[in-house]
């Protein structure tokens, strides 16, 4: 693409924030630690987690970079960023999640494939740019269009940056059509993060951003867009981030039995403790956060101290200070919210959060249920054990 390349090597990556947790340096995937992911409700642009799949791209000059927009056939029109610019700008608060977030605590039970992220895969940024919706609109595809004349369903997002999972090819994603031009789903063709120009980590200078769907659907640094028949058949939407029974291994594994996974499950995770905490006050102040996929508003956050036999409410927000309400006046549907319970604890405990969503789905009780081999969508009940005393160090 003419003003911005993919480096076929890792010399010149962007510089990275020193309290990030590094699970894999090329290409370079890293995660804030656990207390700091819950210090600000919109998450930092340095400590937000980092998920890549080869060398970041380099901008050599922003005014030639242009868009693909394509049909089933030919290109219908090219985009540069003053185009995007001079559609209406929306901003939407939305949480990205990693498809392996808490994949570490997964490998406990079974071993998995993939990078070991603990529970911090996972973000809340302010993105703004143009609605996905506005931008077909450009080329002739009406808002909520379940299909095209010429038999288009889904729109495909193709990167810039190459990978070894497409054999050096590009990054590719799709999503339904009719999602694609729903105004109210809020999908972006992102241009700015908490404020900021899109840095090159999160995808400058162009990313979609798909609101309560698996973080690896949201293409970052934007090649081309395309209307198509069929859902995109990229290895990362056919071989990858589908979700299988425990049953499965690498032996009997038919990848064209299941969907490509998009919604993510409903979320809750311990911010405030590690795994395994010495305590010098009973009392303890049990902090976090929870989410759902598809705008669907987290209802309560259960808190036990008794590994899930007896269990009180924890209190909800978003605003400091105002309480949230699932669907409120003050409720932002695409984001996670914190949680918070006051709590007391005997010699030792094994406080457990799980959380229940608008539609009354619940984390399941225990990861062996859901153990698949790629490690994804570890929803289980989160846990953490703590003990009352003085550390031997």
């Amino acid at each position: 693409m003419p003003g911005i390349r993919s480096p076929s090597d890792y010399s010149n990556e962007p510089p990275r924030h020193p309290s990030l947790k590094i699970n894999s340096k090329e290409p370079f995937n890293a995660e804030p630690h656990r207390s700091g992911l819950i210090s600000s409700y919109v998450t930092p642009v340095d400590l937000f987690y980092k998920r890549n799949h080869g060398p970041i791209p380099v901008v050599d000059d922003i005014e030639r970079y242009r868009l693909s927009v394509m049909g089933l056939i030919n290109i219908q029109r090219e985009l540069s960023m003053k185009d995007i610019w001079d559609l209406p700008k929306h901003t939407v608060t939305a949480t990205l999640q990693c498809a392996g977030n808490r994949r570490t605590a997964m490998s406990k039970t079974r071993k998995v494939r993939g990078v070991g992220w603990d529970i911090s895969a996972i973000g809340n940024a302010v993105w703004a740019g143009a609605k996905l919706a506005d931008v077909l609109e450009l080329v002739g595809i009406p808002k909520l269009s379940n299909s095209t004349p010429s038999g288009g369903k889904h729109v495909e997002f193709v990167s810039i940056d190459r990978c070894k999972e497409e054999n050096g090819g590009p990054y590719k994603a799709s999503i339904p059509l009719i999602q694609a031009t729903n105004p109210e789903a809020d999908v972006l063709l992102a241009y700015e993060m908490n404020g900021e120009p899109l840095n090159r980590d999160h995808g400058y200078p162009l990313r979609v951003v798909v609101p309560g769907v698996i973080g690896a659907r949201s293409v970052k640094w934007l090649d081309s867009m395309s209307v198509i028949a069929e859902e995109c058949q990229g290895f990362f939407m056919q071989k990858d981030y589908k979700m299988f029974p425990p049953s499965v291994n690498w032996e009997n594994i038919n990848w064209s039995t299941r969907r490509p996974q998009m919604d993510f499950p409903v979320q809750s995770a311990i911010c405030s403790l590690e795994d395994s905490n010495v305590l010098k006050d009973r009392k303890v102040t049990v902090k976090g956060y929870a989410v759902s996929g598809g705008g669907r508003g987290i209802e309560r956050v259960d808190i036990s101290i008794d590994g899930g036999k007896t269990w009180v409410e924890a209190s909800r927000y978003q605003k400091p200070g105002v309480p949230y309400v699932a669907d409120g006046p003050y409720s932002e549907k695409w984001a996670w919210v914190f949680f918070e319970a006051k709590v007391e604890v005997s010699h030792s405990a094994e406080i457990v959060a799980k959380a229940v969503d608008i539609a009354a789905n619940v984390q399941p009780e225990n990861v062996e249920s859901i153990w698949n081999l790629r490690g994804i969508l570890n929803t289980s009940w989160h846990r953490v054990d703590v003990r009352v005393g003085h550390s031997s160090m």
